[in-house]
């Protein structure tokens, strides 16, 4: 497992370099993830073997520049680093039983008693949601428990998908997550999302996977879950380290809530392809076989679905408050605070040209 960080200095420009341990060891020929991934695509080399020959001697202290104590800062673990808006930011929701239950308790109210792990605590859990409940997202999670693990080679269900925005909503670790002065809230979503790239032939490259928080505004959605779709478009983090071979099979963390500099909130979540009801390649075939998704030059990061929500504790997020996602095998922790607009929202008027 390699761990790559994206850093930015005022005057020196951007830089790549590989974690180890306290470590950040900077690479050459590249100035972003991206770049590093288009030259091995372009060697024919695996992104591993391109990093490996990349290695410098020289080399930076993580803690400092962790702790925002250096001059050199973290950018988010992927983007797009000449062109923002060629960067699509999206997800797929009602992957993960607890966002299901989320949603279904969101919308009518009903709660559910919590039942075994794994696959048939999965089939109790769909007959309770089918016996008590008939919305479309619980008849969506359903689906994705039937037919989003298909065999190898095969076309499995389409999940429900949504679009956060372009590299310009993309926070790195540190940086605030902002609440307009039009939304309703702000609420924490810990996941992992893929970062990819698309190659000159046209065909989607994974470079690895990222963790992150895809914040929503959970309090617009619960007014009605056809307003899904607005309360995605916020600004939204991911890193600090991006992982290349993750394994994401079986991932467990913690995500917390930090007020005045203790914790306010804390819940354990487990994501992987275990405690989903799609496969990864079912998610990614179903992003990539749009084909306004495979523009060579392109960048994407997609979410993959949230397992804990501190909105569904009940939870109110508070300007200042500090989300904390740590997630074993993916690097340090992403930390973000929440920022409030704090005013009234304004009219955006349209002028004629």
């Amino acid at each position: 497992m390699i761990r790559l960080i994206q850093l930015k200095h005022s005057r020196e420009g951007r830089r790549v370099a590989v974690v180890e341990e306290n470590t950040l060891r900077l690479l050459t020929a590249a100035n972003s993830i991206f770049e590093l991934a288009q030259a091995a695509i372009a060697k024919r080399i695996s992104l591993a073997k391109q990093i490996s020959a990349s290695r410098l001697r020289e080399s930076f202290d993580y803690d400092s520049i962790y702790l925002g104590e250096s001059a050199w800062r973290l950018l988010p673990a992927f983007d797009h680093p000449d062109e923002p808006a060629r960067c699509l930011v999206t997800g797929t929701g009602l992957t993960h039983r607890k966002s299901a239950e989320n949603r279904q308790a969101m919308h009518s109210g009903t709660g559910f008693q919590p039942v075994s792990a794994g696959v048939e605590g999965d089939r109790l859990q769909a007959n309770r949601l089918e016996a008590c409940a008939t919305s479309d997202s619980m008849k969506m999670y359903r689906w994705g428990l039937e037919g989003g693990r298909p065999a190898r080679g095969k076309i499995g269900v389409s999940p429900e998908w949504f679009y956060k925005g372009c590299g310009t909503i993309l926070r790195a670790h540190g940086e605030p997550l902002d609440v307009p002065a039009f939304a309703l809230d702000g609420g924490d979503e810990a996941e992992v999302a893929g970062a990819y790239l698309i190659d000159p032939s046209g065909t989607p490259r994974r470079v690895g996977l990222v963790l992150g928080n895809e914040f929503s505004d959970h309090v617009l959605e619960e007014k009605n879950y056809l307003y899904l779709a607005p309360s995605k478009l916020r600004t939204c983090a991911v890193g600090p380290e991006l992982i290349v071979d993750a394994d994401f099979r079986d991932a467990h963390g913690t995500t917390r809530i930090l007020r005045g500099g203790k914790v306010a909130w804390s819940n354990p979540f487990a994501t992987g392809e275990k405690n989903m009801c799609h496969t990864v390649a079912n998610l990614e075939h179903h992003h990539f076989k749009y084909l306004a998704h495979r523009r060579p030059g392109d960048a994407h990061i997609h979410f993959f679905g949230a397992d804990a929500f501190s909105f569904g504790d009940g939870v109110r997020l508070e300007d200042g408050d500090v989300m904390e996602i740590e997630l074993a095998g993916f690097g340090r922790a992403l930390r973000n605070p929440i920022r409030s607009a704090n005013k009234k929202p304004e009219l955006v008027k349209v002028k004629e040209i």
